[in-house]
């Protein structure tokens, strides 16, 4: 999580922190903000590490563009820019007609957690097992997971997130013809009971509403034990490149 997975960093052992800083000063503040002409680079460095912040939530750009102290259409060419440079990706809401209510922003998710590190100021792992962000940290990466494995299948990434406003929460689900993941994610390293009702739940109401589409639940820790509890499987962090998305 704290390393993030850009190639040269493991491929020539470099420093994390000092290549990662490096990205951020020469790509992320040179190269995107030439792209949209930015003039106030104190604005957008504090937009970019507001959106880190925000990482694993849904997107929210009046309150981005007040905390930055810019345009509400400011902060939407700024987001559309991080996300065609693939530094960020956009959840959409699931769009099959499985509730009535839903909440419709999309969640934000950098591609990279160890960006998300470096710009939060996250100097150290140890630093951040202690952090208050690190469980939307974990989903980041999670997601960030996913989205590289089904894009190396040769697959269209097809990832959403669910929220109703009353009821069923995923963190991630993963869509496909014949096939729809949900998953939950936690950082814990242990399993409780709790973690798995959403996933579940979401194999209740898809047996219901889609029954001719196979629902797989699966819950993705920062455990190391795998095993399945009724229908759902749990996936230790360590694994997630296992098992197919």
């Amino acid at each position: 999580m704290w390393t993030g997975g850009y190639p040269r960093i493991h491929d020539q052992r470099l420093d994390a922190a000092d290549w990662l800083g490096d990205y951020v000063a020469t790509y992320v503040q040179r190269d995107v903000r030439q792209v949209l002409n930015v003039t106030d680079l104190d604005a957008f460095t504090t937009a970019l590490r507001l959106v880190a912040a925000r990482t694993a939530r849904e997107e929210n750009r009046t309150a981005l563009g007040s905390d930055a102290g810019v345009s509400h259409n400011t902060i939407r060419a700024w987001l559309s820019v991080l996300e065609t440079s693939f530094v960020l990706f956009r959840l959409p809401r699931w769009h099959r007609n499985l509730r009535k209510r839903a909440v419709k922003a999309a969640k934000l998710h950098f591609v990279d957690s160890g960006l998300v590190c470096q710009l939060l100021g996250i100097r150290t792992p140890d630093q951040l097992s202690l952090h208050p962000l690190r469980g939307p940290i974990f989903e980041t990466w999670v997601a960030g997971e996913v989205l590289k494995a089904r894009l190396h299948a040769g697959r269209p990434a097809d990832l959403y997130h669910l929220r109703e406003e009353r009821g069923l929460d995923l963190d991630l689900v993963a869509d496909a013809a014949d096939r729809t993941i949900g998953v939950e994610v936690k950082s814990a390293a242990t399993l409780a009971n709790d973690f798995f009702v959403g996933p579940m739940q979401f194999t209740e109401r898809m047996a219901q509403a889609f029954p001719s589409t196979q629902a797989v639940a699966r819950l993705v820790y920062g455990g190391e034990r795998r095993e399945t509890r009724q229908v759902v499987e749990a996936i230790p962090w360590r694994a997630i490149q296992e098992v197919d998305w």
